[in-house]
């Protein structure tokens, strides 16, 4: 188990920023992580959204990142460009006073000036599994020195879609490299396909139960017609900061116009989105320019800003996985959060099914006179 203590006896740089960031006592995962990172087994780590993921195995790769050799040490594969640049402030504020490159290499992003990135022998890469293994194979990306593979959001990247990518990167690098998996939901079929990638990993598992206490779940039950007056009317209580789920980008124009109609200031983020409109997009939601952020779970997954207050299912999650990556957004780290469900006749039965199974207590609610009161 890492305590503050231990973190001390890790190079200088990491506990001065690590002071500097302001946290207190490391998380659940961190204390968990760290110390099996660091004495190079592979890992299967499971956490809650908002538990501290990240800084669980960015920590350890600094630690274990020789500064002196120039090229490729460690390789970070994630599913989004969002998510890519949030990890990418992370270590350049955890590698603060040294020399240590990093750089994000995304699909979708001029190919050019990121092999011209590589020729600053970045020690650090931070990418989507697609545009890594395209550099890898234009023989761009030079992986003989590459000794920490880490596959976050792994549910997702082990899925169909990008599996493929992920071992072809693993097998360019040489088999002494340790692998690191870690996921906020974690089936049978994910963890049996990482164990054909992996050496002997050791399993870590957060319970769930330790980051529910801080969140409330609540549910306002809306047919579909009825929706949007209800969002309209949650947003005049002064929610604070809340992010709108929508299961798809033609449904999620459709809100997104009529909120405004109703002079709501939204913004939105959808996978199709141009990428200069994603990032102002999270920038205002960030800087709190605008309030409501409306997007879909394929835009939205990993996403991590501070201070969410609210998290709104316009359109109820169809699994328990979906349901705790959307609700994860908010009551990170251990602050509060809120999570208010639409549901019509019909999905009242689904939702609480899915509370007995996550075993989180789900009330009804309604909207009256500008607040939000129970049934």
């Amino acid at each position: 188990m890492t305590t503050l203590l231990q973190l001390q006896n890790l190079k200088n740089f990491i506990y001065e920023n690590w002071q500097h960031s302001g946290f207190q006592q490391p998380t659940p995962i961190q204390k968990q992580a760290i110390p099996q990172i660091l004495q190079g087994k592979d890992v299967i780590a499971q956490s809650p959204t908002g538990s501290g993921k990240t800084l669980a195995y960015v920590i350890p790769i600094l630690e274990k990142i020789d500064e002196s050799i120039k090229g490729l040490q460690a390789v970070i594969l994630v599913p989004s460009r969002e998510l890519a640049m949030q990890i990418l402030d992370v270590i350049r504020a955890f590698s603060k006073g040294t020399s240590l490159k990093c750089a994000a290499f995304i699909g979708g992003a001029n190919i050019k000036k990121q092999i011209e990135k590589l020729k600053e022998k970045p020690q650090i890469a931070v990418g989507t599994p697609g545009r890594i293994f395209e550099l890898v194979k234009m023989k761009k990306m030079k992986m003989h020195q590459v000794k920490m593979i880490v596959i976050d959001e792994a549910d997702e990247l082990l899925g169909q879609e990008h599996i493929q990518q992920v071992e072809a990167t693993i097998k360019s690098t040489l088999k002494d490299r340790q692998i690191l998996l870690f996921s906020a939901t974690m089936t049978k079929e994910t963890e049996e396909r990482a164990k054909t990638i992996m050496n002997e990993p050791v399993h870590i598992s957060i319970d769930k139960s330790q980051k529910q206490g801080n969140t409330e779940h609540f549910y306002i039950p809306s047919e579909q017609r009825e929706k949007i007056d209800v969002v309209r009317k949650i947003f005049h209580t002064n929610p604070g900061r809340a992010i709108l789920f929508i299961k798809n980008s033609e449904l999620l124009e459709e809100v997104a116009i009529k909120l405004t109609f109703h002079g709501l200031k939204v913004a939105v983020l959808a996978g199709e989105s141009k990428k200069w409109d994603r990032k102002q997009a999270i920038k205002d939601f960030r800087s709190g320019k605008i309030s409501f952020l409306l997007t879909t779970d394929v835009a939205a997954r990993g996403l991590d800003i501070e201070d969410v207050d609210l998290i709104i299912h316009y359109d109820f999650p169809s699994t328990t996985n979906q349901y705790i990556h959307r609700s994860g957004r908010t009551g990170r780290m251990g602050k509060k959060g809120t999570v208010i469900s639409l549901v019509n006749a019909k999905e009242i039965s689904f939702l609480k099914k899915m509370s007995n199974e996550l075993k989180i207590p789900m009330k009804q609610k309604r909207v009256v006179r500008g607040k939000i009161i129970d049934a």
